[in-house]
């Protein structure tokens, strides 16, 4: 499902506070747990070292960072757009007892000086999001490749899942900086006797 235009998230984001408050429910998890399960699996299988720096793009309810924490994984920082899914991430993180976890309110596509020196970059549906904007789309996508390569540092893994490009599409748009080093098996759909992929998971280095 594509997500929604961006004025409609810090409402998303606003009703899943509000949920969160009243019966203590982290809320809809987008991509579900298989995509979160994906992306520990090949962490742990890669051996990336729990000390490692990880930043989350966009990270909603910041669950995925609670999910790497309870893997071990301790140096993990949490950034997202909207005040609200940061306000409803450090909900989850103080439930969770997680304190360690860093969230900030940042926009990617102009990120503050600070964020850099990440080993891990991890995008769950962010880039798709990005990608959606009717306002200048194609900009958008190549100042959040720039900024990417500002942040990650040489060598460091970035995570993709989207559910609106072809791997090939990506490898398109990650053609500068980055190389594929994998890509992971996502769930299959069939439609009309065609067998594809509704989610694409892939794994760049940065050059």
């Amino acid at each position: 499902f594509p997500p929604p235009p961006d004025s409609s998230w810090d409402a998303a984001y606003e009703r899943e506070l509000q949920t969160f408050q009243d019966i203590g429910d982290a809320g809809e998890i987008w991509f579900g747990e298989e995509s979160m399960v994906r992306i520990i699996r090949w962490l742990e299988k890669k051996k990336v070292p729990l000390d490692s720096c990880v930043l989350d793009i966009g990270t909603g309810n910041g669950v995925l960072l609670v999910e790497l924490a309870r893997s071990g994984y301790t140096n993990l920082t949490g950034i997202d757009y909207s005040p609200s899914a940061i306000q409803l991430s450090e909900k989850v993180r103080e439930k969770e007892g997680m304190s360690h976890i860093k969230l900030k309110v940042e926009d990617f596509l102009a990120p503050s000086a600070e964020l850099s020196g990440f080993e891990i970059c991890i995008d769950k549906g962010t880039f798709d999001a990005i990608s959606l904007n009717p306002d200048n789309a194609v900009e958008k996508r190549k100042q959040y490749v720039r900024s990417l390569c500002g942040v990650l540092k040489a060598e460091g893994f970035f995570l993709i899942t989207s559910c609106n490009w072809t791997k090939e599409e990506l490898l398109n748009e990650f053609r500068e900086g980055f190389e594929i080093l994998e890509e992971l098996p996502t769930p299959k759909f069939c439609f009309g006797g065609r067998i594809g992929n509704s989610v694409t998971a892939l794994v760049f280095q940065r050059k």
